[in-house]
């Protein structure tokens, strides 16, 4: 859950300058950076580069600025009692306030990355569909859902409207898919995705601008529903739309990091905050917007530690890890997967990653943390599996005013003392997401070998033999632990002094 980031810019005499230079720094910094988010581009149109991938033709990049680009731009704020001045333009002339809107790039005041309440139900025409998605647990287990699926109308996708509609079909055709995908476990995967699946699923993948594959925007982002509608955010009134195997540890792996999504939305709003207040050279506003990212990520730390109160590392690892598993630097799948009736050669998909949510690359980019060479590149493919509205927030803080060289700048040790306990708190979480997953991967892989060594050992996540091909592997294709401690570690390079 960690981004690349492009570097500092500006002249390396910056770093250690007097409180003019530190203007002189923002100021040519503001006219950059207001020229480039004046008018954030459509995805598709040119100022926003399309995911890297191949699944994204014109077509579908149309349909997604159809169905769920964002509105116009939010109007200015006043500038309350008490602010610096916005910096002047060369001209002479006032620049506009910084235009970074959270409503532009999908992003929820109140849910942060979360689609806020999702839908639950398609229209009547899809309901073959969501007949096969309410009883996956069960048609995995009995091992029908393969069958089930073959049975299934060749529905189209150009029926469904709004971008509520899409995301609910793609998380719909994203769990099916696992499911069909992985029903018999890692030795009985089948090489070709039917057509009544694979085209409809890729319609919907295109007009999301998302991959044809269960990814963190599906499992997490849109799958909650609140039991009592007007109850609080909390895991006793949430359940997920869609379900795998697991029963309630599968709940509350959705769940749990959901909260942990919902813990950041602060530190969200404070990146919006400290952006303005940087170019506005507002030094107390600053302060606090850090103060809030700090305590947001450290209230992201201990909404996962309630991992450990809702998910067995037994079932985690035997039954629920292989349905988020990918076909892409995946042993058990090395040729991919053909998606019939859109294309011939097989295609390969990450699957499922804590390194596909958006917070920690916003965090990051804010913070100007640099990540080595091979890690990056995975971080960065990475984002092509966010919906594209988040991953070009990302980018847009990544073109932004550089945090890092302000406060450099500026040399205010109060500042600096804020900034650092940020990187300290990003440094913390990801210590402690090396301890959740050294005990639902590392410790519950050893149990599992042990499992397997014994007589009678059977094949299939229905029936809990665990997986083997991703023992040293996350579900994303990453060398699990190399890559954890690579992004703890270059976490803590980025701290500075006063």
């Amino acid at each position: 859950m960690t981004a690349l980031t492009q570097g500092e810019g500006g002249p390396p005499s910056l770093l250690h300058g007097n409180r003019d230079q530190c203007l002189l720094h923002d100021k040519a910094l503001s006219a950059t950076f207001t020229r480039v988010c004046s008018d954030p581009p459509a995805i598709g149109q040119p100022g926003l580069a399309p995911p890297k991938t191949r699944y994204i033709p014109a077509a579908g990049q149309a349909a997604l600025a159809q169905h769920i680009l964002p509105g116009q731009p939010g109007h200015s704020t006043p500038r309350a009692h008490g602010q610096c001045p916005a910096m002047e333009a060369g001209d002479g002339t006032e620049e506009p306030s910084l235009p970074l809107a959270l409503t532009r790039f999908q992003v929820s005041e109140e849910f942060g990355f979360l689609l806020p309440d999702p839908l639950t139900e398609l229209p009547e025409p899809y309901s073959p569909w969501m007949e096969v998605a309410h009883e996956l647990p069960q048609l995995i287990a009995s091992h029908r859902l393969r069958s089930r699926v073959h049975q299934m109308p060749q529905l189209s996708a150009r029926h469904l409207r709004g971008r509520e509609e899409l995301h609910l079909a793609h998380l719909v055709l994203s769990f099916i898919t696992m499911g069909y995908v992985w029903q018999e476990g890692e030795e009985g995967t089948v090489q070709v995705l039917p057509r009544n699946l694979a085209v409809p699923y890729w319609e919907v993948s295109e007009a999301l601008g998302l991959p044809p594959i269960l990814s963190h925007a599906d499992f997490v982002l849109a799958n909650w529903r609140r039991k009592d509608p007007n109850g609080p955010l909390e895991i006793e009134n949430l359940d997920p739309i869609i379900t795998l195997p697991g029963g309630e540890s599968l709940r509350g792996f959705v769940l749990v990091t959901l909260l942990v999504e919902k813990a950041a939305v602060p530190g969200i709003k404070a990146i919006v905050r400290a952006l303005h207040a940087i170019l506005q050279h507002d030094e107390e506003t600053l302060q606090r917007a850090l103060e809030e990212l700090a305590g947001a990520i450290e209230a992201m730390r201990e909404a996962l530690r309630r991992m450990h109160d809702h998910v067995d590392p037994a079932v985690f690892y035997a039954v629920i890890r292989i349905f988020l598993s990918g076909w892409k630097d995946n042993p058990a799948m090395p040729a991919g997967l053909v998606y019939e009736g859109v294309s011939e050669e097989p295609l390969a998909f990450s699957g499922g990653s804590a390194a596909q949510s958006t917070v920690l690359h916003a965090f990051d980019e804010l913070l100007g943390i640099r990540h080595g060479q091979d890690t990056a590149a995975f971080l960065h493919r990475m984002r092509n599996y966010m919906p594209p509205p988040h991953r070009a927030f990302v980018e847009e803080i990544q073109r932004g005013p550089s945090l890092k060289q302000h406060v450099l700048s500026c040399r205010d040790r109060r500042l600096c003392g804020a900034f650092n306990r940020c990187v300290a708190a990003l440094a913390e979480f990801r210590s402690y997401h090396i301890t959740v997953v050294t005990k639902y991967v590392a410790v519950a892989a050893a149990k599992a070998r042990a499992g397997r060594a014994e007589p009678g050992a059977r094949a299939g996540p229905a029936l809990g033999k665990a997986p083997s091909a991703l023992e040293a592997k996350g579900t994303g294709g990453s060398h699990i632990f190399t890559f954890l401690k690579s992004i703890r570690d270059t976490t803590r390079e980025g701290m500075i002094s006063a």
